[in-house]
């Protein structure tokens, strides 16, 4: 029986903080009250999106925008998950 140790191997995980920007417009027809609840109103419009137009949505314009920024720029807890992500080590046994 051999009881050598298995090396470990190590994954680099290159990640950055980015800063997105999504303009849309469009037309829908919906129901009135949707309109009055903002997050609601971000649900209907998020799962709309992703089934693409049809008779019920026309997208006019969509435009989207990532720019890599200082880490500085994010929140502390942002850039702690960011120290995690990038000190993370993955073990195969």
């Amino acid at each position: 029986m051999n009881s050598k140790a298995l090396p470990c191997q190590v994954n680099n995980i290159d990640v950055s903080v980015y800063e997105c920007e999504i303009h849309l417009k469009f037309r829908m027809i919906e129901e009135k009250s949707i309109l009055s609840d903002r997050d609601e109103l971000l649900q209907v419009l998020l799962e709309a999106l992703t089934e693409g137009s049809d008779e019920f949505l026309e997208t006019l314009h969509a435009s989207v925008k990532a720019q890599e920024v200082s880490e500085l720029k994010a929140s502390p807890q942002m850039r702690r998950q960011l120290m995690r992500l990038r000190n993370s080590t993955e073990t195969i046994a």
